[in-house]
């Protein structure tokens, strides 16, 4: 609706976990760099962990984006399942022809491939998102995946991100030697009030905004202060401000229009 107005080529604060917009605040940084390490030394399992909305799917797609040609992967976006439903699901990811198979025929498919993909000099990473809704006895089949190796290197790297309820089942007893196979761990925290600014600019440059719309530094500040510093929130309420300046036809988006935007994201009024 408001795209035209303000010139813009696309909605610059969608949720959908696009790479090109992912802004690399310090932390974001810092996390990317810790999943290409963990998975280009082949350190076996990586750890990463956020709040909600913290932005891991986003870095999850601009990794494998980073990762490139060299690189098989099978991102798992639902962990629901049963065990033999994740294997299933896995090797589905890699392409492999498995219906028909049972759980240990599915595992020796996959442990061809993998071995496959060595011979010709690529290694296979598995991610899996939303981790934490993965169960005990899930968490213990991944574990087992990870024990494909030659005696040389792991044929799979595993990278597991989720909210900072995958900390406390990792730290469960029962799953000590899988959490002692994870090597590489990060949580990712929300932004700094002193990146609300440039992230806001990084995803209206990206969108096309060429000095519309803006937002005032009192704008920001009410920004950071309803979203906490959480990329979701912080797109969600500017979202609703880019709507409020449409209809009032300004460019400058204020503290008075960011109370709006928080009031009518909540359902309090209409815009």
């Amino acid at each position: 609706m408001y795209l035209d107005y303000y010139g813009l080529k696309e909605p610059p604060f969608n949720i959908t976990p696009n790479p090109r917009f992912l802004f690399f605040s310090v932390k974001h940084r810092e996390a990317f760099n810790h999943l290409l390490f963990g998975i280009r030394e082949r350190k076996g399992f990586v750890q990463l962990t956020g709040e909600v909305g913290a932005g891991k799917s986003t870095l999850c797609r601009a990794l494998l984006d980073q990762l490139g040609p060299s690189f098989s992967t099978a991102l798992i976006v639902n962990p629901s399942l049963d065990a033999d439903q994740l294997i299933k699901a896995i090797a589905m990811e890699l392409n492999l022809q498995v219906k028909g198979l049972d759980r240990l025929e599915t595992v020796a498919e996959i442990n061809r491939f993998l071995l496959q993909q060595l011979e010709h000099g690529k290694d296979t990473v598995l991610i899996i998102d939303e981790a934490q809704n993965l169960t005990p006895a899930l968490l213990e089949q991944v574990r087992l995946l990870s024990n494909l190796e030659t005696d040389e290197r792991k044929l799979l790297q595993i990278v597991l991100m989720g909210q900072p309820e995958l900390r406390d089942r990792l730290n469960e007893h029962g799953l000590r030697q899988l959490r002692q196979r994870i090597t590489v761990r990060y949580h990712l925290n929300p932004l700094r009030r002193n990146e609300i600014g440039p992230y806001v600019h990084h995803r209206l440059h990206v969108s096309g905004a060429n000095g519309a719309p803006y937002f005032t530094t009192p704008a920001l500040w009410r920004i950071y202060s309803y979203s906490k510093g959480i990329p979701r929130v912080i797109n969600a309420i500017c979202d609703k401000c880019l709507l409020a300046g449409y209809v009032a036809q300004r460019d400058k988006i204020d503290f008075g229009m960011v109370g709006v935007a928080r009031r009518e994201l909540e359902g309090q009024i209409d815009l």
